[in-house]
C-alpha cells in the first residue's frame, strides 16, 4: 500500500473514531438519556452505547435516525467540514457543473461525497452505471428523476436506488442544493427512506 493510500486509510480512521464521543457529548447537551434516544429513533440501548463508546462502527443507517431525533444535519454529526472551510484536506473536484467534496479517502468500497449542486436549466437526462447510490439531502431542493419516478427532496430526506436504473439529479428550486452522497460498489445496499411520501417535482 503506497504512503497515500495509507495517509487516506487512517484520515478516515480517525473521522470515524471522533464520531462516537461527538454523539455522547451532542446527547448530553441536550440532556437526553440512551433510553430517550433508543425509544425515538428505534436503536437499541446497547447499540447505542457501543455506538458512542466507539465498539460500534458508525454508519448511515444508524446515524440518520440519530440525526432526525437530535433535529441536527446529518454532516455536523460525522464532522464532516463546511463548503468552503479551509481545513478540509481533500481537493474539491468540479464534474458536469457540480462541485464535489471527498469525505473517504480509502479507495475502493463505499466513497462519500458532499456535493454542491447549482441552480440550473436544464433538461433531464437519465445515465446509468453499476452500483447502489445514496442521497441526503442537507439544504435546498434536489429533484431526483429515477425511471418512471419524479421525485423532490428536502433536507433531511433521503433516497437509495440501484444506479442501473436510469437516473438524473439537479436543483429543483432558485437555488443551489447541498447533499451527501454515499456510492458502493453492486450489492453494497443500505436501506433509507425519504422520511416524506413520494411527491411530484411541480409540488412546493
Amino acid at each position: 500500500m503506497s504512503e497515500t493510500s495509507d495517509a487516506g486509510a487512517e484520515s478516515t480512521d480517525e473521522v470515524l473514531a471522533a464520531v462516537g464521543p461527538r454523539l455522547r457529548r451532542i446527547r448530553k447537551e441536550r440532556d437526553v438519556t440512551l433510553a430517550a434516544l433508543s425509544e425515538a429513533t428505534g436503536i437499541s440501548v446497547s447499540t447505542l452505547s457501543r455506538l458512542e463508546s466507539g465498539l460500534r462502527r458508525p454508519s448511515l443507517e444508524l446515524l440518520l435516525p440519530i440525526a432526525q431525533a437530535h433535529r441536527l444535519p446529518l454532516d455536523e454529526l460525522v464532522g464532516a467540514p463546511p463548503v468552503g472551510d479551509p481545513r478540509v484536506r481533500a481537493e474539491p473536484v468540479k464534474r458536469d457543473g457540480r462541485t464535489f467534496y471527498p469525505l473517504t479517502r480509502r479507495p475502493g468500497g463505499l466513497q462519500a461525497y458532499k456535493v454542491l449542486e447549482p441552480r440550473r436549466d436544464r433538461q433531464p437526462d437519465p445515465r446509468t452505471h453499476e452500483g447502489y447510490e445514496w442521497l441526503y439531502v442537507l439544504s435546498g431542493r434536489l429533484r431526483l428523476v429515477l425511471g418512471d419516478h419524479d421525485v423532490v427532496l428536502g433536507p433531511g430526506e433521503a433516497a437509495e436506488f440501484d444506479t442501473r436504473v436510469p437516473h438524473w439529479f439537479g436543483s429543483a428550486w432558485d437555488g443551489p442544493v447541498e447533499f451527501l452522497s454515499l456510492f458502493g460498489p453492486q450489492g453494497e445496499r443500505m436501506h433509507l427512506r425519504a422520511r416524506a411520501g413520494r411527491r411530484s417535482a411541480g409540488e412546493g
